[in-house]
This record gives structure tokens, C-alpha cells and sequence, in this order.
């Protein structure tokens, strides 16, 4: 299983989600910086002839989203993570409208 690790604390504003998960993924120069590139990017994980994302899973795999230090948040750092809480469930719900296999997971760390 692949995992990538993102430490909550660094989820301050918008901004810097982008930021934290363009980094931890390798987005492709392209990226946009809103929830539609990042929906869009996600939703290519396991398809590299897409060219979205430096990190690669194999077709029917998941990769876990480990959210690290998610105990404690401020409000803003708290509305970074909601976000990206609806950003995955619409990724695999996309997924699966397409009859694909979901393509993440989430944990939290507190």
C-alpha cells in the first residue's frame, strides 16, 4: 500500500493546502491550486498515462492519506481538513460512478 503522510498543522488556509499536497504528490506544473485540480489530480492516481501526479498506485490499490498531527487544530487548520475530507469522498464517489475501484483511504493521527 502506498501512504503519504501530511502533517495537519501545515493546513493553515487554502494556500497552503495546495501547497502541502502539490508537494506531497508531485503535481504536475499544471495544477490549478482549488479543489477541482486537486479532485481531478487524486482522481488519476493509478493512471500514470495522465501525467497528474508523481505518486502512482497500481490499478485497484489504495492509497492511505495519513493525516499526522490532527489533534488539537486550530478553526482554520480544521476547515483545511474538512475540505480535504469531501475532496477524497468525491474522488472515490467519482470513481465509482465510472465503475472504477475507490483509490483512497484517510487516517488521522492525533
Amino acid at each position: 500500500m502506498t501512504i503519504v503522510r501530511i502533517d495537519a498543522r501545515k493546513l493553515k488556509d487554502s494556500a497552503s493546502l495546495h501547497s502541502v499536497m502539490a508537494e506531497a504528490f508531485g503535481f504536475a506544473a499544471i495544477y490549478g491550486n482549488n479543489l477541482d485540480a486537486l479532485i481531478d489530480c487524486l482522481t488519476h492516481l493509478d493512471d500514470p498515462k495522465a501525467g497528474m501526479s508523481r505518486v502512482q498506485v497500481l490499478p485497484g490499490n489504495l492509497l492511505l492519506l495519513a493525516i499526522e498531527e490532527a489533534g488539537d487544530l486550530k478553526k482554520g487548520q480544521m476547515e483545511q481538513l474538512n475540505s480535504l475530507n469531501d475532496v477524497v469522498a468525491f474522488v472515490n464517489w467519482r470513481r465509482l460512478e465510472n465503475n472504477q475501484p475507490p483509490v483512497l483511504a484517510l487516517a488521522y493521527e492525533r
